[in-house]
């Protein structure tokens, strides 16, 4: 472990779109991390970026044992266990790309062996660090009713899942830190179109408190939108992820006040990213931006993704059960 002078050796494995970015701020972080490896199957795509980088290219996981304190994954979700599996074991520090894997089994056995090791596991769940999020927080109090909108192209990575595990989980992940308790009902209709699961959901949740959420996500939408509006008893908040800008709405006598919040717009990866690593050097969860009044806990532990992956796979049962009704069919006991 590298003594609180020394930048940490990181690697990333897995070096397709979004672990690029990874490995890109790491080597920007120079005065936080070494970057000391990518790793890819396609030797090519490893080699290309360790060369523009400046760092070894490796193939398989196994070469970074002994040689990283600290790795992002940024594989396809089917193989972040055995992948997160193999790296803490080794008594590496991780940050995993969303959803944590695929089944509740896996994100639990990541977990105990993270546990056993004393070792950092942190999940993509990025819109955490948005700026927008953060900036809306001191306003954010008891949500009555929450609704999302997350609408995108159709994408080249993700679809070895669902829409709901491929990008509705980072608003299910919001939700449930806003509302902070699983659903008591989960209503759940979704659609295959170009993908062999589904890429259109909508998902309306009913909490203890009262609190309704509906979730709308889309890959095989014309337009990009990453909208959240959050009604509460005194104010209206709509959140726009993408261009990081926020509008209050508040009762002003008779009529309505409107405003636009003030928000720090700064990248969130590498936010998240410089997070992870000051967690693994002080080997405690991060707090939100330094100095910020509306500072929390923002990077999401293996505990809170576990939580998130459990809300989505609950999804998933309810829309598949619903398609089953529809064409007649007996959902399964």
């Amino acid at each position: 472990m590298p003594t609180p002078q020394t930048p940490i050796r990181v690697a990333v494995v897995g070096v397709g779109h979004i672990g690029t970015l990874h490995a890109e701020v790491y080597a920007k972080l120079s005065k936080l991390a070494t970057l000391t490896a990518v790793c890819d199957v396609d030797r090519r795509r490893a080699e290309a970026l360790a060369g523009r980088l400046g760092c070894r290219a490796v193939t398989d996981v196994r070469d970074l044992l002994g040689r990283v304190d600290a790795a992002s994954v940024s594989v396809p979700t089917s193989l972040h266990h055995a992948v997160g599996k193999t790296l803490l074991d080794a008594g590496i520090h991780t940050l995993i790309e969303k959803p944590i894997a695929v089944t509740l089994k896996e994100a639990d056995d990541l977990l105990a062996r993270a546990r056993k090791r004393k070792l950092i596991v942190q999940v993509g769940h990025i819109e955490r660090f948005n700026a927008a999020i953060q900036a809306a927080q001191e306003h954010l109090t008891h949500p009555r009713f929450i609704e999302v909108h997350r609408l995108s192209p159709y994408p080249v990575r993700g679809t070895d899942v669902s829409v709901v595990l491929d990008v509705m989980i980072h608003d299910l992940d919001l939700v449930l830190s806003l509302v902070k308790s699983q659903p008591v009902r989960i209503d759940a209709l979704g659609l295959t179109v170009l993908s062999k699961s589904e890429d259109i959901a909508n998902a309306r949740l009913i909490f203890p408190s009262g609190c309704v959420a509906n979730l709308t996500a889309s890959r095989i939408s014309d337009e990009k939108v990453r909208r959240l509006r959050l009604f509460q008893e005194d104010c209206y908040l709509s959140i726009d992820y993408q261009h990081q800008a926020v509008e209050l709405a508040r009762k002003a006598g008779a009529s309505v006040e409107r405003r636009q919040l003030s928000v720090h717009r700064r990248p969130a990866l590498d936010e998240e990213l410089r997070a992870f690593l000051e967690a693994v050097r002080s080997n405690r969860r991060p707090l939100a931006r330094p100095g910020n009044q509306s500072a929390r806990r923002a990077g999401v532990s293996a505990e809170e993704a576990r939580e998130a992956l459990r809300l989505a796979l609950n999804i998933e049962r309810a829309m598949r059960s619903s398609r089953r009704l529809r064409s007649g069919r007996r959902p399964r006991r």
